[in-house]
């Protein structure tokens, strides 16, 4: 039987990896191959050290845990603070954890003592954004009880923007953090290596602005989709089709455009709206809200989504389509994230040779300077962590 399936090709993964890096490099900023969206792939992984990502970063033990358990040695941050519970695990997989809260720093420190280790901290920093990090003005204090507590060690500040709130990556905030990090080590005595600015998102500020202490960026959605997360366009000279859904078609009929009979609510609440267009070739493909956002799906050329149930897509083609015959679909971040997180989708890898350099069309450049240019007046997207 034909599942649907996701189509990685690590060389395009690896190219986006490698440009960033050396894009970022001339501006003193390390990356952080970030994992998540790809539940902890080893071979993406992989890919993205060897495109010369300096530490990898996931938000899930697990994943962490299966890097680990396939072998990979690379430096690995937590990228969300455990639970005190979860203090263990942590210390066993991750050499460093993103912290906000002295509790759970303390129960690091007890399960690193146990394991006879120095654990690394990064103290998330609230700068705007409402998701995580201790308020600016109580950064100091915490940085010093830290400081004193056992068997952890301080290696850096990071802040975390355009995720709940949409807040911009700008020389404001970021100075704020450069100012914050030089603040902690004059009054500490200690050096911070990591200062850590953000996600993909930051890429544009990062490209045009000095850098101040910022010297990490943890990107994952830039290098897996070969976009800025703030505009959805893609990023000069990466690749945007590194992943590809294909799902076959169980369905192709000629069907009205409108429904018949009374109307209440569908099985995701108000119905798609509809209006008479005559008879079209509806298409389903076996696949839906359960297994993927299909919001963040691109069709094929010819091919419109009409709607999804949990496990039907219903798309409008151009004529009917044998079922069996296979539809092949980009996806957004949030498509991909929850695709691979499905156990009805399954991922087959394949590595091209020598990837072709990605081109951007005459129309797309400048709609990306335009953007660059005025990237203050525009009003980002809110989404999921990148």
């Amino acid at each position: 039987m034909i599942s649907p399936r996701i189509e990685i090709d690590l060389a395009k993964i690896e190219h986006n990896a490698r440009t960033l890096v050396t894009r970022l490099s001339g501006r003193g900023i390390d990356v952080t191959g970030v994992t998540k969206a790809v539940l902890g792939s080893p071979e993406v992984a992989k890919a993205m050290l060897a495109g010369g990502v300096a530490r990898l970063g996931d938000s899930r033990i697990d994943n962490l845990e299966a890097l680990r358990d396939a072998g990979i040695q690379a430096p690995l941050t937590l990228l969300r603070s455990p639970t005190p519970e979860q203090a263990d695990r942590a210390v066993a997989c991750a050499g460093i954890s993103q912290v906000s809260e002295l509790e759970v720093v303390k129960a690091l420190s007890v399960a690193a003592g146990r394991r006879g280790v120095t654990h690394g901290l990064v103290l998330m920093v609230e700068l705007g954004d409402l998701r995580e990090g201790v308020l600016p003005g109580d950064v100091l204090d915490l940085a010093r009880r830290l400081s004193r507590t056992p068997h952890v060690t301080l290696a850096g500040l990071g802040s975390n923007l355009a995720c709940r709130a949409g807040v911009v990556p700008s020389t404001d905030n970021m100075g704020e953090l450069s100012a914050l990090a030089t603040l902690l080590e004059g009054e500490l005595g200690l050096h911070l290596p990591i200062i850590s600015g953000g996600n993909s998102a930051n890429l544009a500020w990062a490209m045009k602005a000095p850098a101040g202490r910022v010297n990490d960026l943890r990107l994952g959605e830039s290098i897996l989709l070969g976009c800025d997360p703030l505009t959805r366009m893609p990023l000069s000279g990466l690749h945007t089709d590194a992943f590809i859904l294909v799902v076959p078609v169980i369905e192709s009929l000629a069907k009205p455009t409108v429904p018949r009979g009374a109307t209440g609510e569908a099985a995701f609440g108000a119905p798609t709206p509809m209006r008479e267009r005559g008879t079209i070739i509806q298409t389903i493909a076996s696949i839906g809200r359960q297994d993927v956002d299909p919001d963040g799906l691109t069709p094929p050329g010819g091919v419109s989504v009409l709607a999804a149930s949990s496990d039907h897509l219903v798309l409008e083609t151009p004529h009917r389509l044998a079922p069996g015959t296979e539809l092949r679909f980009g996806l957004d971040y949030s498509a991909l994230l929850r695709a691979m997180t499905s156990p009805f989708v399954v991922t087959t890898l394949a590595t091209t040779k020598r990837p072709l350099v990605p081109r951007v069309d005459s129309g797309t450049a400048a709609k990306l300077d335009a953007l660059r240019t005025n990237l203050s007046r525009i009003t980002p997207r809110v989404s999921a962590a990148r």
